[in-house]
């Protein structure tokens, strides 16, 4: 039987085992909010001036938050952390994945 050690990947600036990403690429954010509406429209504002798509996701199972899903094309790790950051500003989401 052969064991393999699992390392687990702890995303931050001080992790020197960080990943590397090449831009440009597609960076997809989920964004949770209380309806439909205010979920697109975050989303909306966050990516306005960038390529991106927006799909449905989720509803809670008693239906108090829904989830969609972002698709942006970013040029750079600042592009990817200024929507990040529009996003997780906007009084209407609940949480950014």
């Amino acid at each position: 039987m052969v064991i393999q050690k699992i390392e687990k990947v702890i995303l931050d600036s001080t992790n020197q085992n960080r990943p590397e990403i090449e831009y440009p690429c597609e960076w997809k954010y989920k964004i949770i909010s209380k309806t439909p509406d205010e979920a697109v429209q975050a989303a909306e504002n966050a990516a306005n001036g960038f390529k991106f798509e927006i799909t449905a996701s989720n509803i809670s199972k008693k239906g108090k938050f829904v989830s969609i899903n972002l698709s942006v094309e970013v040029e750079s790790e600042e592009e990817r952390n200024l929507i990040f950051g529009k996003l997780e500003a906007d009084s209407k989401v609940i949480m950014v994945i």
